[in-house]
Formats: C-alpha cells, structure tokens, sequence
C-alpha cells in the first residue's frame, strides 16, 4: 500500500467565546489554514485534489457546506472541491483518516484535512436547540433509539460522570489533572513550544485597536488548587465543573497530505508519515470510555506497544477520559498532553482533531521523538486513533 506523507500541520490560536476570534466568519477562519497550509507546505494550491473539513454544528454560518465555502473564501482555486463531515469532536480527525486513505489507496495525492467551529457564532447544540423550538419532529434520538438503550437523551456530561464513577475518580483528581493542563500550557507557551503551529490573525480589540492573536486565550496562567476548587459543580453530588471539563473555544486546524509521488513531483519535504488508522464504537450512553479500546487496536494494527508512543495525545474533553485512559492503559503520564490539552487549550469541536495533531507531529519533532498515538472521545461512543511517525 502506498504511504501518506504530513507536509504541514497547522491551527490558529484558541480563541475564547467572544474572544479574538469571534469577529471571524467560520469559513473565513478555515480559508485561513487552507491557505497558510499550501503557503508553508510549498506547494501549488490548483494541485490540491481535496478538501476535507470537519464541523459540528452545521447550521447558521456553518451552514451550506462550510467545506466548500471554505475553500471559495480562500486563495485556492475554485476548481478544488470540498467535502464537510461530522464525526462529532474527531470530525477533522476523520477528516485526516478520509485523507490518509484517499492517498493511500492511490486514488489522490494531494488532500488537505482540516476542520473549523465558531462556538462563539455558532453556539454547541444550535441544531438541536433551533429544531426544538420550532417543534420539528423527535430530535436526533428516535422513540426506538432510547428505547433500546433506556435513556431519554444521550448525555456527554452524563458520560464523563459515569467514567468517573468506574474508574473511582474523585473531583480532586480531576482538578488537579485540570490544573496541570493549564501549568503545561502556560509553559509551553511561554517557551514557544506552539510558534511553528499557529496561524497569527488579525482582530481588532473591545476598544477598537488592530492585534494579533497567536497565543491561547483559554489557559490560565493564575490557574490554583484554591481557584478549582471554587468551580461549582455542574450538577449536585457530581466531579465535573467548568474547571475540569473543555473550554468553548473559536478555532481552525488543518493538515496537508500527500503520497509519495507528490512529495518527489512537488520536491516537498514530509514532517510525518501516517503509519496506522483505526475507529472504534462502543457504549453511547457511558459514550466517552471509547478512546481505549480504539489505542487498544490502533498499536495492534501499527505493531507497535504502547511503550514504544514517545507522545500520546488524548483530547481532554473532561479531565475524566485521559484519566481514566491511563488508568486502562498504564501508559506514562509524562508522555500524555505535554503542552496541556483542551481544557486550558480549548475545544473547537470540529477542529480539535487536525488541532491536536497539528501539537502532536510538531511536539515530536522539537523533542527529537518518533512515534506520536492520538485519540479522541466523540458522540455516540465512537473514537479514532492514530500513529504517526515523525520524520527528521
């Protein structure tokens, strides 16, 4: 099977609700990484044979195939198509499986995969909220659905209490892991450690002066136990509070992937091969526990052990899932999110996943490792992993 090449990985910096980033029409932000994509990875935009973008909340200004408007908001060529998908939080992780596969399967060789969410502009659950209160059908669960599973919703904050329950995490743990989420982000900030990745924007402050934001809004650099511990709880006699859980976050990620042929006809130069592709389903209503199952069998397929993963990336879409992903694992926590996660560093929904694989090959390369594992909770008790091999 032929190989797939990353040439370049790319995000903008997390922008809070209402943030930097809220004046930036959704398919304005993501033409932004398509065209700092093409522009650093070096190659001729007209030689891109697909767009691949994830988003969530497909509704308003991510409407009408954000994907297309994407790629017609951009510098590249109208003659570049575009598709737009929703795996939930690993929609532009699929996007880059979608990707890996297409150039792999020697069918394409020049994709991008990519993602975006206002979630300033587009609020989490707008579909559902707006379909609800004009009294269109059911909503997305069928009478059958919840009956089979005995539930009356499916529920993530539900899903992260019930992970904490099973795995005998207490709220303590969970803000401790919260806090060194923001300590790590605040480091690798200061230190530069995100430079090579962030695509600076223009924004024009409250009090009407132009900036630019290349820089995390969400991490707090105060961050404390004390300040955690005064987080309410989101639902009496739970762990999870806005502390320990993702931040709402504005934001684009993108990844350009190519096949060998591209790389030698384009004279690119890879910053990382894709070595390894899985997605698994499990449980929708625990729903979040899926991301160790999908390591489990993303290192079979690969051959690898879970020793040999220099740096694992596991979205921190509450402070339980990594946590109880290493409990299940044992794998090191000192490999896991060394420059914080989504909880300092924001969760743009269906850009986290190009997001952290934009952190992931380019952590690897400063620190002179080899293999990278990232995964990822979604919707419906579905999770992708993936392997990949940093290149010098």
């Amino acid at each position: 099977m032929a190989e797939a090449y990353i040439v370049e990985a790319l995000r903008t910096a997390g922008g809070r609700r209402g943030g930097a980033l809220a004046g930036w029409h959704p398919a304005d932000l993501g033409a932004e990484i398509l065209d700092a994509l093409v522009a650093r990875g070096g190659i001729d935009s007209a030689a891109v044979d697909d767009v691949i973008l994830g988003c969530v909340s497909q509704v308003g200004e991510q409407s009408f195939h954000v994907g297309r408007n994407a790629v017609l908001a951009s510098r590249l060529p109208d003659s570049v198509p575009a598709v737009t998908i929703d795996r939930q939080c690993g929609s532009s992780q699929q996007a880059l499986h979608f990707a890996a596969q297409a150039v792999m399967s020697g069918t394409q060789d020049v994709v991008i995969a990519a993602g975006v969410e206002s979630m300033t502009r587009v609020p989490m659950g707008t579909p559902f909220i707006l379909s609800a209160k004009a009294g269109l059908g059911e909503g997305p669960w069928s009478r059958r659905i919840k009956e089979r599973y005995g539930v009356a919703e499916f529920s993530q904050f539900t899903g992260a209490e019930m992970i904490a329950d099973k795995y005998g995490l207490t709220r303590e743990n969970m803000d401790a892991f919260a806090l060194d989420s923001h300590r790590k982000a605040a480091a690798a900030t200061e230190s530069g450690a995100f430079a090579d990745e962030i695509v600076a924007l223009p924004f024009t402050r409250a009090d009407g002066s132009e900036a630019v934001h290349d820089w995390d809004e969400g991490i707090r650099y105060d961050a404390s136990p004390e300040g955690m511990a005064g987080v309410k709880l989101l639902r009496e006699g739970g762990r999870v509070t806005a502390a320990n859980a993702s931040q709402v976050c504005d934001g684009a990620s993108g990844v350009l992937v190519v096949s060998e042929r591209a790389l030698k006809t384009h004279g690119l130069t890879p910053l990382a091969r894709i070595h390894a592709l899985a997605v698994t389903a499990g449980d929708p209503v625990i729903m979040l526990e899926e991301p160790i199952p999908a390591t489990r069998r993303v290192l079979d397929r690969a051959g690898l052990d879970l020793g040999d993963i220099d740096l694992f990336e596991v979205n921190e879409a509450f402070a339980s899932v990594p946590l109880a992903w290493l409990q299940a694992t044992g794998a090191d926590p000192a490999r896991l999110n060394v420059h914080g996660g989504a909880i300092a560093l924001g969760h743009p929904l269906g850009a986290s996943g190009t997001k952290l694989m934009a952190t992931l090959v380019h952590a690897l390369r400063a620190r002179g490792q080899r293999w990278g594992l990232q995964t990822m909770c979604e919707g419906g008790g579905i999770a992708n992993a993936t392997i990949v091999e940093a290149l010098a």
